[in-house]
């Protein structure tokens, strides 16, 4: 069965991401859609599109059977806000928006219109972060995803960077999720780091990020007793058990975009839009992280 499949907005990840794997499909026409001229015809040119559109309106017409929004965020309501209401299934790159009653208002008419949406958190669907789950659930989990001399504004440091870290310990937590505790430092209206504590039913979660490290990183341990099981960049596990350690890496063939998790989730959706399922993460699920990066944020600052 093949597809029309819109991309709108071909920026950074779109362009690292999302292009590089539709593109490779054969079971997909792809229509890519940007007010970049210049940009919209080096794509095109780039992965053989013949289909290519400046507006939502255009892509519209186009009758695409999904789109892929992967334009700048404080788009990304408004775009999918119309192509909702025209009844075409959207897939969000993650945050809906930054302002959460914008994220609850697309989720809620996703629901009212009955139509398929999906948000992008790509780390669920990563091998090295999914395999976790079949190792037992967990009593302690630990994440920290820090960044090198990276300070911007705390809505945008939570809402479109941590928010990762939240909607990977909900996942790997695989059960209801309270805020517990939130602790932080920032240098006026930028944030230098954060640490947040979940707790759910027999298990605590530590989410944590430094946004003025000396390093980028990303590191999970997932706990089960007498088992550790430590992710490194989403590319390395490293199992501890009493003084045994073993350590499992990809096949030197499996491309970063695979590792990351982009063909599975890519994958998933186009699946669900070919058979008319609801993604494994609804719309409704990924608003709970949204949720709780909003309660976050107005821990830091109540002001925000």
């Amino acid at each position: 069965m093949t597809v029309r499949i819109g991309v709108i907005g071909l920026g950074d990840i779109a362009e690292k991401a999302y292009l590089p794997v539709l593109s490779q499909r054969e079971d997909i026409e792809l229509v890519i859609c940007t007010r970049n001229t210049d940009m919209l015809n080096r794509l095109a040119h780039k992965y053989r599109l013949k289909e290519k559109v400046q507006t939502a309106d255009e892509l519209i017409e186009k009758k695409v059977d999904a789109v892929f929004i992967s334009a700048a965020t404080d788009a990304h309501a408004e775009l999918a806000q119309k192509l909702l209401k025209n009844d075409i299934p959207i897939y969000i790159d993650k945050p809906i928006s930054l302002d959460f009653h914008e994220s609850q208002s697309i989720a809620e008419l996703a629901k009212e219109t009955g139509n398929l949406a999906m948000v992008g958190f790509n780390r669920r669907f990563a091998p090295r972060v999914s395999e976790l789950k079949d190792h037992g659930k967990p009593d302690l989990l630990f994440m920290q995803k820090n960044r090198f001399a990276v300070q911007d504004p705390i809505r945008l440091s939570v809402a479109e960077d941590f928010i990762h870290v939240v909607d990977t310990l909900r996942f790997l937590m695989d059960t209801e999720a309270t805020l517990a505790n939130v602790s932080y430092k920032r240098d006026g209206d930028k944030l230098n780091h954060l640490v947040i504590q979940l707790t759910g039913e027999s298990c605590t979660a530590i989410g944590v990020m430094n946004r003025n490290g000396g390093v980028n990183e990303e590191i999970i341990e997932y706990s089960t007793g007498h088992d550790k099981y430590v992710v490194d960049g989403l590319v390395e596990t490293t199992h501890y058990h009493d003084k045994n350690k073993n350590v499992s890496t990809f096949n030197a063939w499996d491309t970063t975009l695979y590792k990351r998790g982009f063909y599975s989730i890519v994958d998933h959706f186009l699946d669900c839009v070919k058979n008319n399922l609801e993604p494994d993460q609804s719309i409704a699920d990924s608003l709970v992280t949204h949720q709780l990066c909003e309660e976050i944020v107005k821990k830091i600052d109540s002001g925000v």
